[in-house]
């Protein structure tokens, strides 16, 4: 991993983060790291980036991220309810406003007819004040073209612009 890292999307949501004060953690499979790299690739990060987990494993997302067994084995590693659960771990282990969760098949091998390798899930989780009753988490299903080089770089680029697309919303509504 080299420093050449579009830091234009990762500048846009540290901006966004420092704004309201907000925090942001990463639980990342497929991407393996390379989220927590594009944000701080952006200096003074510490400002709002608390941490990065990358389980790549069913037992690392169970034992860091309180992914259930039950989700894991009715869905799969790559699915909807994993995402959810994975982007809602890591916002409350790691305590802060948002949590990001990347879970897909990169390829070359591991598709399937119905999730083909590109297949990706992003979940995004926001840490609502208690008693609000306003905390979410989304996730959006994707498949992306390319190599397995490929299918990661467009996660990340997806990943970022979801969560400030989410930010951006949060924004308007307040």
């Amino acid at each position: 991993m080299n420093d050449d890292i579009k830091r234009d999307l990762p500048m846009d949501v540290a901006d966004a983060l420092r704004d309201h004060g907000e925090t942001l953690a990463v639980a990342e499979s497929c991407t393996g790291g390379l989220i927590g790299a594009a944000i701080t690739a952006v200096p003074g990060a510490s400002d709002y980036f608390d941490a990065g987990l990358t389980t790549y494993a069913y037992d690392a997302k169970r034992r860091h991220l309180g992914v259930s067994r039950e989700a894991l084995d009715e869905h799969g590693a790559v699915s909807e309810p994993v995402a959810r659960e994975m982007a809602q771990g890591v916002r409350d282990v790691a305590d802060v406003t948002w949590g990001i969760a990347t879970t897909g098949i990169a390829g070359p091998t591991g598709g399937t007819d119905e999730d083909p390798v590109g297949t990706v899930y992003i979940g995004i989780s926001y840490a609502a004040p208690w008693g609000s009753e306003e905390s979410y988490a989304t996730v959006s299903r994707y498949v992306f073209e390319g190599d397995r080089a490929d299918v990661r770089a467009k996660t990340v680029d997806r990943a970022l612009a979801d969560l400030l697309a989410e930010l951006e919303a949060r924004d308007s509504a307040r």
